[in-house]
């Protein structure tokens, strides 16, 4: 069984992608960004932009059945990783109790200028 849900971009059509897919007990969560359709949500502010990415991640995962619980990876993708504690209190804030393992890389840019940081996860729904 797959199941998909979409944040409503058109970029989704365009690209060919969906925000997150579940496959069995598996659900994959696409990069996502700070972005509330054309708007950015805490443009200069790191911390601010992650909070609001795990929320829609958490959207996300809720529309497939899943929840924060269930993730067992995230991956976060900034572009100064100087910034790291930002984005690290952010992750505790969602997943402190939880734990996923998570990785932090540095990219050189995203696809919007203003964005500080792209983050993705993975979870395993428990049977």
């Amino acid at each position: 069984m797959r199941q998909q849900t979409g944040s409503g971009s058109p970029w989704e059509d365009v690209v060919g992608y969906s925000r997150a897919v579940r496959v069995g007990n598996i659900i994959e969560v696409a990069g996502t960004t700070a972005m509330d359709g054309d708007t950015l949500v805490g443009k200069g502010d790191l911390y601010g932009q992650a909070k609001f990415i795990f929320q829609k991640i958490e959207k996300a995962l809720q529309q497939l059945g899943g929840s924060l619980n269930d993730v067992v990876r995230t991956r976060m993708f900034v572009i100064n990783i100087d910034e790291w504690e930002l984005a690290g209190k952010a992750h505790g804030e969602f997943f402190a109790g939880i734990k996923p393992v998570a990785t932090m890389v540095e990219v050189r840019r995203l696809i919007n200028d203003d964005l500080l940081i792209e983050i993705e996860v993975t979870a395993i729904l428990q049977k």
